[in-house]
């Protein structure tokens, strides 16, 4: 059985790893699929303190050619987690989120 230090230790380097993740949402600009993964995402990569690149795949012949048609898509460190539609459960997974951690923008008060 793990210690209270063990598991603080844990606890540590999981949330290092969550700190240095880094996300990359491959998209572009007149993609409402691409709209809608980026802002269900933008607030799970906050609450991870994880970075978040989204790079367009018409600025670069190349991005272009390998996700033209699976936009968006969504790599964690090199490793595709999802495309087309944001895979909450998988990147909370990735993330080490657990179900208390946002999944929407909060609304400010009023409701502006």
């Amino acid at each position: 059985m793990p210690t209270s230090m063990q598991a603080s230790t844990a606890a540590a380097q999981g949330a290092l790893a969550r700190a240095s993740a880094h996300l990359v949402l491959y998209g572009r600009a007149w993609c409402h699929l691409c709209e809608e993964m980026r802002a269900a995402l933008e607030p799970l990569a906050a609450a991870a303190g994880a970075r978040l690149d989204v790079i367009d795949v018409d600025s670069d012949p190349e991005l272009q050619a390998r996700y033209d048609e699976l936009v968006p898509v969504l790599l964690c460190d090199g490793i595709e987690l999802c495309h087309y539609h944001l895979d909450e459960a998988r990147v909370r997974a990735t993330l080490g989120l657990g179900p208390d951690a946002p999944s929407v923008a909060p609304t400010p008060p009023g409701g502006a």
